[in-house]
């Protein structure tokens, strides 16, 4: 047999709980939010210092290698800021950074007994 304030317990508990996954939902819209508006401020700073030829090329690359595309975009975006290349960065440019970031090939021999 339950009594009344047990009852009155339970409803300040579920209470608690609802207004807590609340905020747990309205946080995670949030950072939905911020990432989304922080995708739109990178595509614009790549579109003003990448040619589109090297655009298409990195977002070609991106559907195979996603998360080494984000951050050679952070890269580009940090030698443009550095003055180390000049803008745009052509796709001849591109190809030359891609080919230094490629980790060099160890040639090896297989031998057989």
């Amino acid at each position: 047999m339950r009594t009344v304030g047990s009852d009155e317990e339970l409803e300040k508990i579920r209470d608690r709980k609802i207004l807590e996954l609340q905020r747990q939902s309205y946080g995670g819209v949030t950072k939905t939010e911020q990432q989304r508006q922080l995708e739109e401020q990178k595509q614009g700073l790549l579109r003003k210092i990448m040619t589109t030829e090297a655009r298409e090329r990195l977002n070609r690359i991106k559907m195979v290698r996603s998360q080494f595309v984000e951050q050679l975009e952070l890269q580009l975006i940090q030698i443009v800021q550095n003055g180390s290349i000049q803008i745009p960065i052509t796709d001849q440019q591109l190809k030359t950074i891609l080919i230094r970031l490629q980790p060099s090939k160890r040639k090896f021999k297989v031998r057989r007994v």
